[in-house]
């Protein structure tokens, strides 16, 4: 089976999760080629059809996997392919965005959602599942506290709360992750920006807590990626982060988003002093990546 995959072009390469979703594809059997869009906006996308058609003839692929609501309605403009598209919530969560996602929804052979609560803003009915973004779990092996904390020059002993994105990202909420910090004695906090997949292992295991406060999120990868270190995790009630950590022992979901109750649950998990078992819930929940591609192989086998 071979599948054109078709989504944003980031400089030669996609999304990361994009990316490892794709190679894990490979492992199991399907052949990929991929066709990345480098203009930008519902007119910049409209200019890739051309170029998107003469790929289609070119390949002659059996399924094309759209990545995104703006991806999935490019490539619903031709008819000779069927489409998968997946939505990743920032293509559900701005209502903007969100109509335009709607329509590629009504055009596509099938549709994924990253979450329930993606799906239920989306009122999706019909053709579609939700099926999480998977993680590559080999890219995670445990590599022990000390050495992370060397590798990325932290010193031992100091609480290090990594915040779960950059700090200028306003969907992130960096605000009120840094008042809940604030009213804590003696910890950091350090923003997730700016590091290679290597050193994105490295702080994980090397934290204290992973904190999430943000406005809206879909399946958030960081969470996922943060399970499979162990490490502990805070976060508001957002995305699928309650159906991911829900009973995990150093993980809490705040039931507010005020700042005196995300520091008391950072209190809790700074006190955790260990790893979660966050590694076993990915694998118990179907979430490595190559059980995500098994799944990703039964819905075009359908579509073909």
């Amino acid at each position: 089976m071979k599948v054109l995959v078709v989504a944003s072009d980031k400089g030669n390469h996609f999304a990361p999760f994009i990316e490892e979703q794709m190679q894990a594809l490979q492992l199991v059997g399907v052949e990929i080629v991929r066709f990345g869009i480098k203009g930008k906006g519902v007119m910049g996308y409209l200019k890739s059809l051309p170029l998107l058609k003469a790929t289609i003839r070119r390949e002659q692929p059996d399924i094309i996997h759209a990545h995104y609501g703006l991806s999935g309605l490019l490539a619903n403009l031709q008819c000779r392919v069927p489409v998968v598209t997946t939505y990743h919530g920032s293509d559900i969560n701005v209502k903007k965005v969100l109509r335009l996602s709607k329509m590629a929804m009504r055009l596509s052979a099938f549709n994924i959602f990253v979450s329930k609560q993606n799906a239920l803003t989306a009122k999706a009915r019909k053709k579609y599942t939700i099926l999480p973004c998977g993680i590559d779990l080999e890219r995670f092996e445990d590599r022990g506290k000390e050495a992370a904390r060397e590798a990325l020059g932290w010193k031992n002993g100091e609480k290090t709360v990594v915040f779960a994105g950059a700090f200028d990202n306003k969907v992130k909420n960096a605000a009120l992750a840094k008042e809940a910090v604030a009213l804590l004695k003696d910890v950091r906090l350090v923003e997730l920006k700016g590091y290679d997949r290597e050193d994105v292992a490295n702080i994980f295991y090397a934290a204290d807590a992973l904190l999430m406060t943000s406005l809206s999120e879909g399946s958030p990868q960081v969470i996922k990626e943060a399970m499979t270190c162990g490490c502990p995790i805070v976060s508001v009630d957002v995305g699928d982060v309650m159906e991911r950590v829900v009973g995990l022992d150093g993980c809490f979901v705040a039931k507010s988003r005020e700042s005196f109750e995300l520091a008391e649950l950072l209190k809790k998990t700074l006190a955790f002093e260990g790893h979660t078992k966050g590694r076993e819930r990915i694998v118990a929940d179907g979430l490595d990546n190559r059980q995500v591609a098994e799944r990703l192989v039964e819905i075009y086998g359908k579509m073909v």
